[in-house]
């Protein structure tokens, strides 16, 4: 197996040129695992660690954060947690300490697994994905990166820049549930943003299709509801009723199946729960910014 360690973006970019399947590690929490189970035996690694433009973060002209994809799930929650509160809570559920210190968001991407904490938040915000190669650089909606379970929409000569993600206009909230409280792998997720500038709110599901997806009538029903109901300029309660119908929705949105962490039945009910319960916490976060303002 050859070991390739660039040392800059440029010679990264060249060697996987060279070399279209060597598989990228930054903090090889996936890979390695699956190399150590001989479940996966590249010819090639390139080690992306070494490259330091991707450990960095900053802001974009547009107000989207630029999230370098070796930022890892520790300075996500120490450093962007007020900018990025959604994808902050996701990263507080990945795994041990150890795990958050190594893991990023770009190899979460790079895996595209269907039960990837970061997913739903990513979709929920519209997060866009920095993709490039020694042809040039694009960009690909987080909707659009994900084409299979485990596949996602990368050339063989591209690799993972960084993620452009809207900074929150207005609260967030992820859920997930597991078989234990932690260092578990999700038998569902789900995350909501409400945008209440533009009177809109995001969605993402996790761990419940063949592709992490969001849950577009859902969203467009709640949010239609709440600006009928005039409740973005009132700021009233939510009422239970379009909770429960936001949940149902959300559901309805899912094609989950039955597994080893789960059934089908399960992972739609925990669903239609988490989206109910997600939607009333965000919308009371942003009843309390309005009492507190006051």
């Amino acid at each position: 197996m050859d070991f390739l360690a660039p040392t800059t973006w440029a010679d990264a970019l060249a060697a996987k040129a060279e070399q279209p399947d060597a598989v990228p590690v930054a903090g090889g929490t996936d890979v390695m695992v699956e190399i150590n189970f001989d479940r996966r035996r590249p010819r090639a690694l390139l080690d992306l660690t070494r490259v330091p433009e991707l450990s960095e973060w900053g802001r974009t002209d547009d107000g989207r954060i630029r999230l370098g994809a070796g930022v890892t799930y520790s300075r996500i929650i120490a450093e962007l947690r007020d900018e990025l509160p959604g994808l902050a809570m996701a990263a507080r559920t990945v795994g041990s300490p150890q795990i958050r210190n190594r893991g990023t968001v770009g190899g979460n991407l790079g895996a595209a697994s269907p039960a990837g904490d970061s997913h739903p938040p990513l979709l929920a915000c519209d997060a866009v994905v920095e993709v490039a190669s020694v042809r040039g650089s694009r960009e690909v909606p987080a909707a659009e990166f994900y084409t299979g379970p485990k596949r996602n929409a990368l050339a063989p000569d591209e690799l993972i820049a960084a993620v452009l993600i809207p900074r929150a206009t207005g609260p967030q909230q992820f859920c997930k549930i597991g078989t234990r409280n932690a260092m578990v792998i999700a038998v569902a997720a789900f995350a909501i943003a409400l945008q209440p500038q533009r009177k809109a709110i995001g969605t993402g599901i996790g761990s419940a299709a063949p592709t992490p997806r969001t849950a577009p009538d859902a969203a467009v029903f709640l949010a239609g509801e709440i600006d009928a109901a005039g409740l973005w300029e009132s700021r009233g309660p939510l009422p239970e009723g379009l909770a429960v119908e936001f949940g149902r929705k959300v559901r309805d949105a899912a094609s989950p199946i039955d597994d080893v962490r789960g059934s089908a039945a399960y992972r739609l009910h925990s669903l239609s729960v988490m989206a109910r319960r997600a939607a009333t916490w965000a919308w009371d976060d942003f009843r309390s910014e309005d009492r507190r303002a006051a």
